[in-house]
């Protein structure tokens, strides 16, 4: 009983990794990089929300004490470090964003480099043949297909938080020099 049960659980488990196995078979190699330009994307935007929630706060309030301890704030000499406070501050809010944003147009450009070598497989298994193999031939539409599709899903979920994240280092950026007043 426990050696079927054992076995039915093995194979709930492992079902899941096999179909992504399979998923990468079928959309060949240029999925391995399209992979690894969205962990790296991930990793880019899951970085800038924690930024945002731990260390952010704790920023602001460090520039907002060392302005608020100056005794003299209306100079023009007081004026320039007001500033450069604010600019350390967006340039911290902003730091991963280009790279977010180089990410974005990546990845379906790797989805379209999978789609040329796809087309290619398809063309290589027709020329081989002397005519249209259809088994051959949808291993290379598949693969070309599969990986446009991640390329571009990749890429659409990039953008999304990339504008979400931009547009919150907008109105950080807006609200800062409300917040350190001149006096």
């Amino acid at each position: 009983m426990f050696g079927s049960l054992g076995e039915a659980l093995a194979a709930g488990f492992s079902a899941p990794f096999e179909s992504v196995g399979d998923f990468f078979h079928l959309g060949g190699w240029v999925l391995k990089w399209i992979l690894l330009a969205a962990l790296v994307m991930w990793t880019l935007i899951l970085e800038r929300y924690w930024y945002f929630a731990r260390i952010h706060p704790g920023e602001f309030r460090h520039r907002l004490a060392a302005w608020m301890e100056r005794r003299e704030r209306r100079s023009w000499h007081a004026h320039r470090i007001r500033e450069q406070l604010i600019s350390e501050l967006k340039i911290g809010m902003s730091s991963t964003l280009p790279l977010i944003r180089v990410m974005v147009p990546l990845a379906p450009l790797l989805g379209l480099l999978g789609t040329v070598t796809g087309m290619l497989e398809v063309f290589d298994a027709m020329t081989a043949v002397g005519q249209s193999d259809v088994r051959a031939m949808a291993y290379g539409v598949s693969h070309a297909m599969i990986s446009t599709l991640a390329g571009l899903v990749v890429s659409l979920f990039g953008l999304f938080f990339s504008v979400q994240l931009s547009s919150r280092v907008q109105v950080e950026s807006e609200r800062l020099p409300d917040l350190l007043l001149p006096e």
